[in-house]
């Protein structure tokens, strides 16, 4: 099949989604703004956004990227292990506004936060097609920047989780003696369905022959899919308040928020992703961290990564903890903060 063929397929893959989103956003625009509008948001007054830092840096990848990193230091000297947040799929480094701002309150250890390659203030990669291996160089690049000794605790979600798997696949030199402790959030060693990463199933099984040609759709086209997205930006909250959370009606703040980190990852980015996140295969690399504690959390309804996976991550890691939060969604650190604190900081006491 020409070049020419299969960017053409690609495209009208692209245009029939387009379509049946432009359908359903005339549908349910209203159904949004009565949510919004709901009383009783319990996050309304909470200033979601930027959060304080005592030092930013960029790291630059082995591949190039400008990795944009924040570091908030203890308020007195701590022999604590440095605990280093690792973000996913379409999200950035406010994934864990809840947590950084628990811990900081507490303000007995270091934290260091960065944005992936493609997301939030990180610059997209400079040459070839994202996959999860190259963020596992990208999270090395991070640790040799900003924690060049001392332990370390590693805490991803979704696809930061990916990364953590793909550092240990890479570097299992590192786990028990620098790395001590992981947790992983809403994530999966393998084997994901494409139908539940965000992908209508209709869609997923139709455009599978096609897929590895999305990226180069993206490419050529992606600043008009971008200009669609913001259009539709109601329809895109659905889908966010759909897939992202458990409850029924969650807070329609929180929704917003994570809609945003949404919205802000380009679709090049977003599409070059899926590729990776469908072949992504680490149950091996999981061997890296017997011996090293390992809390595992995930929503009992999360859709895109559910409980099923985090199950399998115990059968390679029996000594783990598997905590499951009642009637959460994907992200379960932030629909449930409070009650994933309750686990994660005794957790991270139990440790350090």
């Amino acid at each position: 099949m020409s070049r020419a063929k299969q960017v053409g397929i690609a495209g009208a893959a692209v245009g029939v989604v387009a379509a049946g989103l432009a359908t359903a956003f005339a549908v349910e625009r209203a159904l949004v703004r009565r949510s919004v509008n709901a009383p009783g948001d319990p996050h309304v007054d909470e200033p979601f956004g930027d959060q304080p830092f005592d030092r930013e840096l960029t790291v630059t990848a082995a591949d190039g990227t400008d990795l944009h990193v924040e570091i908030v230091e203890p308020r007195k000297p701590s022999a604590k292990p440095t605990i280093v947040f690792v973000h996913g799929f379409a999200l950035d480094m406010g994934t864990f506004y809840f947590q950084r701002k628990a811990l900081t309150a507490r303000g007995d250890q270091r934290l260091v936060f960065y944005d992936q390659p493609g997301h939030g203030k990180s610059s997209r990669l400079k040459s070839g097609d994202y996959d999860i291996a190259a963020l596992g160089k990208s999270l090395a690049a991070v640790l040799d920047a900003t924690v060049p000794d001392g332990h370390i605790i590693l805490v991803g979600h979704s696809m930061g989780g990916m990364t953590i798997m793909a550092f240990a696949e890479q570097y299992p030199e590192w786990f028990g003696k620098r790395v001590t402790g992981v947790v992983l959030m809403s994530t999966s060693a393998g084997l994901i369905d494409k139908a539940k990463i965000g992908i209508p199933s209709l869609v997923a099984r139709a455009s599978a022959p096609f897929f590895p040609l999305w990226g180069k759709a993206a490419q050529l086209g992606g600043s008009r899919i971008d200009r669609a997205r913001m259009v539709s930006s109601d329809l895109s909250w659905l889908l966010t308040r759909r897939y992202g959370f458990g409850e029924p009606k969650p807070s329609p703040s929180l929704v917003t928020f994570v809609e945003s980190m949404n919205s802000k990852t380009s679709a090049e980015t977003l599409t070059k992703y899926l590729q990776t996140l469908y072949t992504h295969n680490r149950f091996p690399a999981l061997s890296a961290l017997r011996g090293v504690p390992v809390l595992v959390i995930v929503g009992t309804k999360d859709y895109l990564t559910p409980v099923a996976h985090s199950e399998q991550i115990l059968k390679y890691l029996p000594e783990a903890e598997l905590v499951k939060i009642e009637n959460s969604g994907h992200v379960v650190m932030l629909e449930k903060a409070d009650e994933v604190d309750a686990v994660l900081v005794p957790f991270l006491e139990k440790i350090s």
